[in-house]
């Protein structure tokens, strides 16, 4: 029936969404995990608070973890040249997130493992260490992305990436970076306001308002930067064959300082999306300031699905733009996979998200609820 229903290039659009959708779904679903695991050695100060914020993510975190195995599955296999070239490009960065995410569950699962102080404190910040950095480096990537990203391919359609890892460091790419931590941070402490008790929520709270006013001041100030250039700008001056073969090779694209404005200018309406990713945060201070726990935390969501979510806007019809040689930069309707692909994918999510999401709702349900000093030490071992 889908194959019916939708041609080549709604199909790729379809797609661009769904990409879209798996991104902020871990954003928002792995983001306020990363958040405790950053704000740990702040927010609890003795081994019993300490055990209190990891138990609000323990039994979570690793269903989180899903959608970022989506988002890179979707990738993979509805964007396989932006797959191959972003990581590849961003390999040693990757390889940085890689080994920050592995030292996560290695803390969750061993800091528990012997009563020793020092023990347990080692792999408390091998737990921020290992959520403190993909936050980082992921907004890292994104800004990468919006100022171009040096490659090229050849006449083979052989993709060959001129960069390297302290080209990545660039301030436009930390600023991003910082950002995408202190939103992560935000959310990670409205999380922990909204599932922890006592002195750990508190804490939370109070160093919540704070990233939740760093975070809106941050990202209007990357508008300001859009505005004046600063974080680059492509865009296609080629007519556009949506239906057409995936070759990145046959457009034109100009570096064009405004270009990221493009969409919100052809469609005002679209403005809604950056205006409430300042707003939110501003929403979740007063939040964190009232002690209306649930609603921050709802807000702090929003906050952070519309600040992933302004990125993409921003960007499309583009990908990953080229900075090098922008004509060879990924575009939606050239750097699919075939029609068949996206249309069997397509099948294939309509079926198995629903179910996905069921279940991740029926988690949550059963883990409803707070947890409290007196909750570890009634679980004794057993509680991490």
């Amino acid at each position: 029936m889908i194959e019916f229903l939708f041609d080549y290039a709604t199909l790729r659009v379809i797609w661009w969404v769904l990409l879209g959708v798996l991104l902020i779904g871990f954003a928002v679903m792995d983001g306020f995990d990363m958040g405790v695991g950053t704000l740990l050695p702040f927010v609890a100060k003795t081994d019993t608070e300490r055990r209190v914020a990891i138990n609000t993510v323990g039994p979570v975190w690793e269903g989180n973890q899903v959608w970022f195995i989506l988002g890179g599955g979707a990738i993979f296999a509805a964007w396989p040249a932006l797959y191959a070239l972003s990581f590849s490009g961003f390999y040693l960065a990757m390889f940085l997130v890689l080994m920050a995410l592995i030292l996560r569950p290695v803390s969750f699962k061993y800091r528990s493992k012997k009563p020793d102080p020092k023990w347990r404190t080692r792999w408390d910040w091998a737990l921020f260490v290992g959520s403190s950095v993909p936050a980082l480096i992921f907004g890292v990537a994104v800004g990468n992305t919006l100022r171009g990203v040096p490659f090229h391919f050849t006449t083979e359609l052989r993709p060959i990436y001129e960069g390297n890892l302290l080209g990545l460091l660039n301030p436009v790419a930390l600023y991003c970076g910082l950002v995408s931590l202190s939103m992560l941070v935000m959310h990670g402490a409205a999380w922990l306001t909204f599932k922890a008790e006592g002195p750990v929520s508190q804490r939370a709270r109070a160093m919540g308002s704070t990233a939740a006013l760093v975070t809106a001041a941050l990202f209007a100030g990357g508008g300001v930067l859009v505005w004046l250039g600063l974080l680059g700008g492509y865009s296609v001056t080629s007519p556009i064959v949506w239906d057409g073969p995936s070759n990145p090779l046959g457009k034109t694209v100009v570096a064009d300082p405004g270009a990221w404005l493009g969409n919100f200018r052809a469609h005002p309406w679209l403005w809604i999306v950056p205006v409430l990713g300042v707003v939110a945060p501003l929403l979740a201070w007063v939040g964190f300031r009232s002690g209306r726990e649930g609603l921050t935390f709802l807000v702090s969501k929003l906050g952070v699905a519309m600040i992933v979510a302004t990125v993409g806007i921003a960007m499309f019809p583009i990908l990953l733009p080229s900075s090098t040689n922008p004509d060879h930069s990924l575009a939606v309707f050239d750097a699919s996979s075939s029609r068949d692909t996206l249309r069997n994918m397509l099948f294939a999510t309509v079926i198995f998200m629903p179910l996905i999401l069921a279940y991740t709702a029926w988690v949550y349900s059963v883990l409803w609820g707070k947890v409290s000093a007196k909750d570890i030490e009634n679980a004794g071992n057993s509680a991490y």
